[in-house]
């Protein structure tokens, strides 16, 4: 329960102070991002908040640019040092705030797989959600520069739900750079 409330208000306080800043001051509504699909590596710290089975997180993402309704489908594979995997596909929201700025809450179930080492951390089912908020600059090219917070859990589907969170540094290159001239 602290872990989402850490979240919760580290999301308050992100969104708080973009409000405020000078970027802001003439345009404070969301509206949908219109963005090409994305191919987006992220690195962080998992566990951060427990920090029993801590370890560098590396993910690989795909970013669709189709629309559903609102929502974009995503594809998300992640390695953690301590030896987790996890693999699943989900939806975001990709929210325009100003000129430069995405607000990217999002989704995905995924297939966990793994203990770790020294505490032996069990996420309780192979079934696992991942939540995360993500605010990223988008540069004029599209591309964007991004941190992130996620909280991972089984949604006490499983035995145990000890949940865990990461923080992560995020960029996220158009797939139209890497096609040939």
């Amino acid at each position: 329960m602290r872990s989402r409330a850490l979240i919760w208000l580290a999301a308050i306080i992100v969104l708080s102070s973009l409000q405020t800043s000078r970027a802001f001051a003439y345009e404070s509504t969301f509206t949908l991002a219109k963005d090409p699909a994305y191919v987006t590596i992220s690195g962080g710290y998992f566990d951060y908040v427990r920090g029993n089975d801590t370890g560098a997180e590396i993910s690989l993402e795909y970013r669709s640019d189709y629309e559903l309704g609102w929502f974009k489908p995503f594809a998300h594979g992640a390695y953690v040092t301590n030896g987790m995997t996890f693999l699943g596909a989900g939806l975001l929201l990709d929210l325009q705030v100003g000129d430069n700025w995405i607000v990217q809450p999002s989704f995905v179930p995924t297939w966990w797989r793994g203990k770790s080492g020294q505490f032996d951390l069990d996420l309780g089912s192979a079934l696992e959600f991942r939540s995360r908020l993500e605010v990223a600059y988008r540069f004029e090219n599209k591309s964007r520069l991004g941190v992130s917070i996620t909280h991972t859990s089984n949604a006490s589907t499983g035995d145990t739900n000890p949940g865990t969170e990461a923080v992560m540094l995020n960029v996220s290159v158009p797939t139209s750079m890497f096609t040939l001239p």
